[in-house]
């Protein structure tokens, strides 16, 4: 029987969302995975998109051969077809309020700060960045340094994003902050309870502890 193949990009921030679920799952060893190099554009061939017409890493491949793309749907694959810690909660509330945290993290942080990149930034080149809005970069980075403030007042008096667990809500804002890095929008000291909160998140095994 074919095995789960995961086609990624090493070093982008949601490919490493995958990694992370997996291996908080301990199954990183039961999925292939296939480098897409995002910088030959190799995500715009017509071979790709017909795995994802959205042109976009990641995608898995299930051992049936069906192709599911979106960070948020193949978290939610990995969760239900491995054993493990729940990444998607285990009662209606949980999987509500990790699915709202989840997308709060993706809007306010890791959204916000991929748009500000790619509009605001040389980004990847000029090659692959297609239609850049200066103006709408500046707007996502004012947006993504009012998320930041928005998750340190969160996280002020809880260890986890959401349902006092981890999940994938945590594994979002971490790399949200991440992207945050990379892109150069600083993340204030006087953030005190969102550096504290990465700090932890960072001795996590399965986010690079």
């Amino acid at each position: 029987m074919s095995k789960i193949t995961v086609y990624e990009t090493t070093g982008f921030p949601n490919p490493a969302r995958i990694r992370a679920a997996l291996a908080e799952k301990n199954a990183t060893n039961q999925v292939d995975f296939i480098e897409i190099d995002v910088m030959a554009s190799q995500h715009r061939t017509p071979e790709f998109y017909a795995m994802n017409p959205m042109g976009t890493v990641p995608v898995l491949r299930t051992a049936d051969g069906q192709f599911i793309s979106e960070s948020t749907a193949i978290t939610e694959y990995i969760d239900h077809q491995f054993e493990g810690t729940p990444l998607t909660g285990r009662t209606a509330e949980e999987r509500a309020e990790i699915h709202m945290m989840q997308r709060r993290a993706e809007n306010l942080v890791l959204d916000a700060v991929a748009s500000y990149f790619h509009h605001a930034t040389p980004g990847l080149g000029p090659t692959l960045e297609i239609n850049p809005c200066e103006q709408w970069g500046t707007i996502q980075k004012a947006n993504a340094q009012r998320g930041l403030e928005y998750f340190d007042q969160h996280l002020q008096s809880r260890d986890f994003v959401a349902a006092s667990q981890f999940s994938m809500a945590d594994i979002t804002l971490f790399y949200g902050l991440g992207f945050a890095d990379f892109a150069k929008l600083e993340i204030p000291d006087s953030l005190v309870s969102l550096r504290a909160w990465r700090d932890t998140m960072s001795k996590r095994p399965s986010l690079g502890g």
